[in-house]
């Protein structure tokens, strides 16, 4: 991600979910079926993939036991290998650095009123499948934090009546979004300060379930059944 992307002025307008519902018109579902896909995803998982993927919480959690982890050791540590696991970086997937937007909020502590600084970058699976990354300066954001922004970015597709997912994450926390015409849903947030292990994998297997719903590139071939990965 870094810096590949633009500063994204829309989603620098984008601050919180009210913004998205006088700004955008976009409504949080009452339907509680109106995202199944997270909680049906059954996508199965290799050995390799299982075995890579126990191999990186448990780094990603030495590392956090040192110091807070920066958005470029995120990526290097965490977030490229495991889209590299699930086979994400190769055909027919094309991952692509989109934009960024840098922000501030202040929050109570024990040593009071103190101010957070932070950025969000965004990259697309395809073209209808954003992942989302917020980085603070300092610890104290919440992955909610970058929802707004995450759905105003998915909010520019050009077909409102087909759905677009993203997956926001700061690190340890992972939550699916869903966007479908003027309605967005979330997923459980699935946090690596718990059961680190399990909570990656079925972050795994949602991902890799959801993006069997991205239309292929069409400079992209699909596959033969025969070239999968099991």
């Amino acid at each position: 991600m870094g810096n590949n992307g633009y500063c994204n002025p829309i989603a620098r307008a984008i601050i919180t979910f009210r913004d998205l519902e006088t700004k955008l018109g976009l409504v949080k579902s009452t339907n509680p079926n109106f995202f199944p896909e997270w909680q049906s995803a059954t996508s199965q998982l290799s050995d390799r993939e299982i075995e890579a993927l126990n191999r990186l919480s448990q780094r990603y959690l030495l590392y956090l036991e040192e110091s807070e982890v920066s958005e470029g050791t995120l990526n290097i540590i965490l977030l490229s290998p495991l889209l590299d696991a699930l086979g994400l970086c190769d055909p027919p997937y094309r991952i692509r650095g989109e934009t960024w937007v840098e922000i501030q909020t202040t929050v109570d502590s024990e040593e009071g009123r103190i101010s957070l600084e932070g950025r969000i970058d965004a990259l697309t699976i395809r073209d209808n499948f954003w992942l989302v990354v917020i980085e603070g300066k300092r610890s104290g954001f919440s992955v909610l934090r970058a929802v707004p922004q995450a759905l105003a970015y998915m909010s520019a597709r050009p077909d409102r009546n087909i759905p677009i997912f993203g997956l926001v994450t700061n690190g340890y926390d992972y939550l699916f979004v869903k966007l479908l015409g003027n309605e967005f849903a979330l997923s459980h947030n699935f946090s690596l300060l718990g059961d680190s292990d399990r909570n990656l994998i079925r972050v795994a297997q949602i991902l890799k379930h959801l993006v069997q719903y991205i239309p292929v590139a069409k400079d992209f071939k699909t596959p033969k059944p025969s070239d999968q990965t099991n």
